[in-house]
């Protein structure tokens, strides 16, 4: 039973595909901000800040961790210090939203208010509503290398596939959007899953890690393909 009810409460936090992957970090609620030590975001599931969407570098723009939300952000977007009620009341390195929030300073800079663009859906909150998210391998037009991402097909927009390069991160590179592609099988080869989205010269690779998750995305695109929009009768949203 203990077992069983610890399952449940992981697949509720975040569902995954391959590997036992853990993306779902709890997130503080806003009232324990600064009261409670949060849970950080580990850095190899983010390659871009995660408050301005910029991509992090070795050189330029390194991660940091905001002290009071735990996430992953660039050294612009955590140059703030707020007393922390866990830690003290100690001055420490904090993102300027959580700065605001926790000393009511206005900034100057204010990016809110912004409309999001196609690409500017979280990883984690789309995945969390998926009706298929995992790892995947999309290959290059030679078929010799490529690139490795994270790949959601969401329930609030279901007829498009968002690429993240970590399933953490809260920018999609890119997208495709599914409505009239074919999908084709492709025989296994050198122990790859290979599988094809293609329409006219358009033509996309995919490897899956294994069998039964090629046999779930082919299903799942081929039905975004033909402009179905809901889950399949008796399978979960994001099974």
């Amino acid at each position: 039973r203990d077992a069983i009810d610890r399952k449940e409460k992981r697949s509720e936090t975040f569902k995954t595909a391959v590997h036992g992957l853990e993306t779902g970090t709890p997130a503080l609620k806003t009232e324990e901000l600064g009261r409670r030590a949060p849970q950080w975001v580990r850095d190899n599931l983010v390659t871009m800040c995660m408050r301005c969407k910029e991509p992090f570098n070795a050189i330029m723009r390194r991660r940091h961790h905001c002290r009071a939300c735990g996430y992953v952000v660039c050294a612009r977007c955590s140059d703030y210090k707020a007393e922390l009620q866990y830690d003290g009341n100690r001055l420490n390195r904090v993102c300027q939203e959580c700065y605001v929030f926790l000393t009511g300073h206005v900034v100057l800079e204010d990016r809110e208010g912004k409309p999001k663009g196609i690409l500017e859906k979280g990883a984690a909150e789309v995945s969390g509503r998926s009706l298929l998210c995992s790892s995947l391998q999309l290959l290059d037009k030679n078929g010799k290398g490529g690139t490795r991402g994270w790949f959601v097909i969401p329930q609030d927009d279901p007829l498009v596939l968002y690429i993240y390069a970590a399933p953490q991160d809260v920018r999609a590179h890119t997208s495709i959007p599914l409505l009239g592609y074919q999908v084709r099988d492709l025989p296994q080869g050198d122990s790859r899953h290979l599988f094809q989205l293609v329409q006219s010269r358009q033509v996309y690779t995919f490897v899956a890690d294994t069998e039964e998750l090629k046999r779930r995305w082919m299903r799942a695109m081929a039905r975004s393909a033909a402009g179905i929009t809901y889950a399949e009768d008796g399978e979960d949203a994001d099974s």
